[in-house]
């Protein structure tokens, strides 16, 4: 397994960028918690599943760009470690659109765990 883009999103930038095909990403964007690597985002998902809108309001700078709101998992439903996470396009279903790893959580049984603003980051390589 491996954390990253969806191999969807990884081949449209790359036509983007080389062929000038339109790009067009998803209208929002929703986070999902996990265990262990999510691989294509099915893998190692937490007993909590909901997943939580995350809003990036700010433009990308430097290669990366950051959460602009909090993220809040409230009344957790399993007491587990949250390591890594997936994005999707939707609030259940939809499509895989990237995934990365956090900071190891250990969680109990009706805990609240949030993301504060600013640090869900994602970046891709920039030539220096």
């Amino acid at each position: 397994m491996a954390l990253g883009l969806s191999a969807a999103n990884a081949n449209a930038i790359l036509n983007a960028l080389c062929r000038a095909t339109a790009f067009t990403g998803p209208a929002a964007l929703w986070v999902k918690l996990h265990t262990g690597d999510p691989g294509t985002g099915s893998s190692n998902a937490a007993g909590h599943t909901t997943r939580i809108q995350a809003t990036f309001g700010t433009a990308a700078s430097g290669g990366a760009i950051s959460n602009t709101a909090a993220l809040s998992w409230t009344n957790v439903s399993t007491a587990e470690d949250y390591t890594h996470f997936s994005v999707w396009d939707a609030a259940t279903a939809g499509n895989f659109q990237f995934s990365g790893t956090i900071t190891a959580n250990a969680m109990q049984v009706g805990d609240t765990f949030q993301v504060a603003a600013g640090a869900l980051n994602v970046t891709l390589p920039v030539a220096a």
